[in-house]
């Protein structure tokens, strides 16, 4: 027997609603047009010269495109060591601030006990504070316990400095889940620490991917606590790295290398946007959806 397909009718268009629209259609369009052009200058700029740069023809290649410029940056402007410690600080921190801040989530959206609402306005609180008003105290207790010019002090700091918002924004999503995974659980008697990290914790997945992906950004492009912390070139990240190179290699008069380190170091997140953009909407709206 043949199935019968489905046909859908396209609905009319609205004219009269998207009119109303057409403002934002526009600034959109631009916007996104502005950062196309950006971005393929920037692209142009990495395989070009300095003298091209600097006449303003970096689309000409009269010499060839000049794909050592990457070569020069990553091997002798420490760009592979300012990006080899992002990676590492991203993904130490990212698995610690997971491991934190998911089992504090979802004790506080489950279970009703003294206190709990004190630790959800404590978390919400803590966000509010700029890191400018604690880099003092922490400068100065980093010193006493000797953690001073180490990978371990800035890995400590993404992580404790992150879980406040990883916590808050994964209290909707545990909070909408349906209890009677709990109770099936229970009646098979699984322990409520299982129920979690079997049941639980898989379940929240969009939202897990979501705020990891939020951190991972946030350790990657992160400048202002390891250009306090990060007390030499090898402890740097990419953002404080691009900035000694900008320094460096301006000096120098290696524009074409400087743009290359600037690809390098955008690249990660470009890959991420581009293959990650529909989870991260997909993990936003699911929390606000009860189940």
């Amino acid at each position: 027997m043949k199935k019968n397909k489905e046909y859908k009718v396209a609905e009319p268009i609205n004219w009269k609603k998207e009119a109303k629209l057409l403002p934002g259609y526009i600034i959109l369009m631009l916007w996104v047009i502005f950062t196309i052009v950006l971005l393929v200058w920037i692209l142009a700029a990495s395989l070009s010269t300095s003298r091209d740069i600097y006449s303003g023809n970096v689309f000409s290649f009269s010499t060839g495109l000049h794909f050592e410029n990457y070569a020069t940056a990553w091997s002798t402007q420490n760009v592979s060591v300012f990006f080899l410690n992002s990676i590492l600080y991203a993904g130490v921190a990212l698995v610690g601030i997971q491991l934190i801040s998911a089992p504090a989530a979802y004790v506080l959206s489950r279970f009703e006990f003294k206190g709990n609402k004190l630790f959800k306005n404590c978390f919400v609180l803590a966000m509010s504070i700029p890191s400018i008003m604690i880099v003092l105290p922490l400068f100065s207790l980093a010193t006493q316990w000797h953690l001073t010019g180490t990978r371990t002090l800035l890995i400590i700091l993404y992580i404790c400095l992150n879980i406040p918002f990883t916590t808050t924004f994964l209290l909707n999503f545990f909070g909408s889940l349906s209890r009677t995974y709990e109770e099936a659980a229970a009646i098979d008697g699984c322990s409520p620490i299982r129920t979690f990290w079997v049941i639980m914790l898989p379940l929240a997945q969009p939202g897990l991917v979501t705020v990891g992906i939020f951190n991972f950004l946030a350790v990657w492009n992160e400048y202002f606590l390891a250009m306090i912390f990060a007390s030499s070139d090898r402890l740097k990240n990419v953002g404080m790295g691009l900035f000694t190179m900008v320094q460096a290699m301006t000096s120098t008069g290696n524009m074409g290398g400087l743009f290359a380190a600037v690809i390098i170091v955008f690249l990660p997140t470009f890959i991420i946007y581009l293959f990650l953009s529909e989870k991260i909407i997909a993990g936003i709206t699911a929390g606000g959806v009860k189940g």
